[in-house]
């Protein structure tokens, strides 16, 4: 985390008290007005749009009896990259505030954890429906809880050493706190592609019997959705983390080129707004839908939430969903 974004200030030497001043390259670079304040302002606009929209989403579902809290997840995300935006733009504003830094960078690596864990419980409920005795074996939930806690860990720990390494010169502390900062990257890495992992050990299982049938819409199309939005966050994971580990440059020399600008704002921002834009889109709200109260095999069959939008198969599924949204989107009009 420590070399995502915090670029506080344009010169190459240390500052005299702490917040100590980054002395290394950062992903991104050092920021310029005329360059980094437009685009974040862009970032931000596209957010609020997203925040808006699955706002929108949640409360015209709720209205009408149809829960799905996940819509409620996203706008916590995207609220959560307006504050990042927002602190980017101060930190822009204000160069040698490196406390402004800091919070950015902590902002950015820490938000998107929230489509992280959405897309884990979303493959989940897609390994349920392939294999309901599997997938519903308490094990299974015992090993989502401690993942769910792990994460929360991981994050603190990273935090906390993010934070630290700009509050000391122990050369010592500071690699103990890169030491972190890099399981980190590597750990949430890692999970950003978990459900491409799950699915793909789940379709590679053989079926007892036909999937269980849950939300709108076709198996196939959910599995296609969930598998884009995991790419697309992944590869911003990834590239945070295949950055950290790289040995720091000093600001002495050149900046490397896997630092640069462009790639900063595209694997990382810019594929969460596709992510997140594209889960409004595809109306997960009616894909992902499960019954309230499923705990165990045959509950998606039993309680079937295909019915929120009519029960039909093949095609006409899919123009069902289509009407629906066509309905929901008339209600925001």
């Amino acid at each position: 985390m420590a070399s995502q974004g915090v670029n506080a200030g344009a010169g190459t030497g240390q500052t005299s008290s702490a917040p100590y001043l980054p002395t290394t390259w950062a992903l991104g670079g050092l920021n310029k007005r005329h360059i980094d304040l437009p685009i974040t302002c862009i970032l931000l606009v596209c957010y609020i749009g997203s925040a808006v929209t699955h706002m929108t989403i949640l409360q015209l579902n709720r209205k009408r009896g149809h829960k799905f809290l996940f819509n409620g997840a996203l706008f916590g995300f995207s609220m959560s990259r307006i504050v990042t935006c927002t602190l980017r733009i101060a930190s822009i504003c204000i160069p040698r505030n490196a406390r402004l830094g800091i919070a950015a960078a902590i902002f950015i690596a820490a938000g998107v954890l929230i489509i992280f864990i959405i897309n884990v419980m979303w493959s989940i409920r897609i390994v349920r429906s392939l294999h309901p005795h599997f997938g519903w074996h308490p094990a299974v939930g015992i090993a989502m809880k401690v993942l769910y806690v792990t994460i929360g860990l991981t994050l603190a720990a990273v935090i906390v050493a993010t934070v630290q390494s700009f509050y000391t010169l122990d050369t010592s502390i500071r690699h103990v706190d890169r030491s972190l900062q890099l399981y980190g990257q590597t750990f949430l890495a890692v999970v950003s592609c978990a459900p491409i992992i799950i699915l793909a050990i789940a379709f590679a299982i053989p079926r007892r019997s036909a999937p269980e049938k849950f939300g709108a819409g076709r198996l196939r199309t959910k599995v296609i959705v969930l598998l884009v939005g995991t790419t697309l966050v992944s590869m911003g994971a990834w590239y945070r983390c295949g950055t950290s580990w790289q040995t720091p440059v000093p600001r002495t020399q050149p900046m490397p080129v896997y630092f640069h600008k462009a790639a900063f704002y595209c694997f990382i921002f810019v594929n969460e707004i596709l992510t997140s834009y594209l889960y409004a889109i595809m109306r997960v709200d009616l894909r992902f839908w499960i019954p309230n109260g499923a705990k165990g095999p045959g509950d998606y069959e039993s309680c079937s939430s295909v019915a929120a939008v009519g029960s039909l198969s093949g095609s006409n599924e899919e123009a069902a969903l289509e009407k629906e949204g066509q309905g929901v989107n008339a209600q925001e009009v």
